[in-house]
């Protein structure tokens, strides 16, 4: 070796000790030599511990007869026994291996364990066994205590010289955590351990009581709402928001401390998710507009819905959408003994048998590609497989585009619907679930007036071999054509986000909820009945969008939101029930039993039959007269209802203190 490399090299040694020693390990263990060591890496761990609890033996010797080594003969004849009855133990307790960088609490234990079962089988050995009374006494008790020691203190000193070699290694993003419970514990143990570049500077929370305290020697700093200071202070790159039992509200606050920090942020995963295993604990997940939803995520216990599940066909519509692909994984999840996925959407299925394949767990599971309207294919379909539950997702629910095509609206949602109804019943199907819509409620466009004949249909149906139950929920975060990605959509195509009216208003729920839900009420539902979750307050489509610009790192002024108008059939706001309409409760406290004004069966399949030559005859027109028959609450002059949230947009903004009206562009 040249003297200018070596001198390189000791510089470089004297300059970064830690780098160069890792620099030097890697090279090590890409030796021939050394990929020996790792494949036998027991036999090595196994010899290293040997010669430790040699090392104990001689020092506990020299400790009790003040550092000479009388009876030495003694000595190296008692040392294999003990060596063996160690190992044994040792192994025994699965302490052979040799990622001591993940050394923890649980292998203090184990090796406490393991010394104190080794020294009473020592014990018994010498003096029982051997009749060896001359070993001295006190050596039992020191030779225990420093082979715990050492035992002990090699894997702490590992884990602390993988963790230094780590965290010089990798360009680490300092990161404040919200939080400073039992999931920024966890957070900050992965952080310390795991290779994701990150450095934990500190931590805030709302407990004072936590503040100047120290988790994992990372310092508790402040309070929430000084966040803004101390990532100025310490130069933070990134915020993790460790607290997964957060309300909507709560974590609202958090995001808007967030961007007035002008700082990026992440949230650790919420136990639902870890359990069901969307999401590794250690992983860490942008906040979504679920964490932001204005009220708490309903909890449903599903456990009568999976005891009537286990073991049955179950066949969902519309399998390919939102509703219906939740509704597949959650069945899924109940055990039935065949779960049948029916979509036209040919893409959707392909995509949601790879999904389900992952985790079908020895079900049988049928992808049917093919339109539920078809009565030729139904009928053979449900004569092959006998569904003992249908769950029906299917329908057209697009407002605009449905007002454009009253036709096929009625043709899907009301007839098809009908056709469905005999085949089950023909079937011997024991169950049916209609999932129906808020805009049934004074429906003022035609997908509504639909949904509306949907819960009549059901709710008058004659009681026979098949109950029969309607679900009646407001808007799905995230489904397809839904507000919400078309904001994402706006907002990655930068774009301004688009609103009707500023005082829009609809109630949302998560997809897990809403197929929750669905679930629950297939378990209570009497035949005939209509159920309506408690859904709290709705949420104001403006402050949605303000939501999803914070979350997507932009300020509104950078974004920049206009109002276009309501759309021909769109409403304000949306409504759970009908005045007339009683409301009682079941034994869900968040599902409710509605029950209006009862309708006669033969009246209504008199006033179907008009309706169906009405589509044959007649256009869009005269199907919207016989609907109107049908249902006397459907409005199809989308202006009375503006005019209506222009009085009480009015009323409002007379209440407020500057007294100033929005500009509002209105078609």
């Amino acid at each position: 070796m040249s003297a200018q490399p070596f001198s390189f090299a000791v510089t470089r040694w004297r300059n970064d000790p830690l780098s160069s020693a890792l620099s030097l390990l890697t090279k090590i263990r890409q030796t021939p030599s050394a990929g020996i060591i790792l494949r036998h890496r027991s036999w090595f761990i196994g010899l290293f511990q040997a010669v430790l609890i040699f090392c104990s033996l001689v020092a506990a010797w020299l400790l009790r007869f003040n550092f000479f080594l009388p009876d030495r003969s003694l000595l190296l004849s008692v040392a294999p026994i003990l060596i063996l009855i160690r190992l044994t133990v040792i192994a025994q307790c699965g302490l052979l291996h040799g990622w001591w960088r993940y050394t923890d609490i649980d292998d203090a234990v184990a090796i406490v364990k393991a010394i104190a079962v080794g020294s009473v089988v020592f014990v018994i050995c010498m003096r029982l066994v051997f009749g060896i009374v001359a070993f001295p006494r006190a050596i039992y008790i020191l030779e225990p205590l420093l082979s715990m020691l050492l035992l002990a203190g090699v894997r702490v000193c590992s884990r602390i010289v993988a963790e230094s070699f780590q965290q010089r290694a990798a360009a680490s993003t300092d990161v404040i955590l919200i939080g400073a419970g039992a999931a920024a514990e966890i957070a900050l143990r992965e952080i310390a351990r795991s290779e994701n570049g990150y450095r934990a500077v500190g931590c805030v929370d709302d407990d004072v009581s936590k503040i100047g305290g120290k988790i994992h020697g990372v310092p508790i700093l402040g309070k929430v709402d000084e966040l803004p200071l101390f990532v100025a202070k310490h130069d933070t790159q990134e915020i993790l928001i460790a607290v997964p039992s957060a309300t909507g509200d709560q974590m609202q606050r958090f995001v808007e401390i967030c961007s007035k920090a002008d700082i990026g942020f992440k949230t650790v995963p919420s136990l639902h998710e870890i359990l069901n295993g969307q999401i590794d604990s250690a992983q860490l997940r942008e906040v979504r507009l679920e964490d932001l939803l204005g009220r708490d995520p309903v909890s449903i216990d599903l456990k009568s819905a999976r005891e009537q599940i286990a073991g049955q066909t179950v066949l969902v519509t519309g399998a390919a959408g939102t509703i219906g692909s939740e509704l597949c994984r959650q069945v899924l999840q109940a055990g039935p003994g065949k779960l049948l996925c029916l979509d036209h959407n040919e893409t959707g299925i392909f995509y949601l048998q790879m999904d389900l394949s992952k985790c079908k767990r020895g079900i049988e599971l049928v992808f049917c590609v093919t339109d539920f309207g078809d009565d030729g294919r139904m009928r053979s379909l449900l004569a092959e497989h006998r569904p003992s539950v249908i769950f029906h997702a299917a329908a057209y629910k697009h407002v605009p585009m449905m007002e454009m095509n009253v036709h096929d609206a009625v043709k899907n949602n009301i007839f098809a619907l009908l056709g469905l109804l005999d085949l089950a019943e023909e079937s011997g199907c024991p169950a049916f679930v209609l999932i129906s819509s808020d805009k049934a409620v004074k429906p003022t466009n035609i997908m509504g007036a639909t949904k509306r004949v949907g819960e009549l249909i059901i709710s008058c149906r004659p009681a026979r071999s098949m109950r029969c139950a309607s679900v009646r929920f407001g808007n799905v975060l995230g489904s397809n054509g839904s507000v919400v990605p078309i904001f994402q959509k706006q907002l990655r195509e930068r774009q301004q986000l688009t609103i009707t009216h500023p005082e829009v208003t609809r109630f949302f729920m998560t997809t897990r909820e809403a197929v929750s839900l669905v679930l629950q009420s297939f378990a209570i539902g009497n035949h005939g009945d209509t159920l309506v979750l408690d859904m709290g307050n709705p949420v104001r489509i403006l402050e949605l969008a303000k939501s999803l610009i914070r979350l997507s790192g932009k300020s509104e002024n950078e974004v920049g939101i206009r109002f276009t108008g309501l759309r021909e059939g769109e409403k304000l706001y949306e409504e759970l029930s009908y005045p007339t309409e009683e409301i009682h409760p079941t034994s869900s406290p968040k599902i409710k039993q509605i029950r209006g004004v009862p309708h006669g069966w033969f009246d209504l399949k008199s006033q179907l039959d008009q309706l169906r030559t009405a589509m044959s005859t007649k256009g869009a027109a005269g199907i919207r007269e016989k609907m109107k028959e049908i249902v006397p609450e459907y409005s199809n002059h989308a202006g009375n209802r503006i005019e209506d949230g222009i009085v009480r947009l009015k009323l409002e903004v007379a209440a407020r203190p500057n007294g100033l009206l929005p500009t509002v562009a209105i078609r």
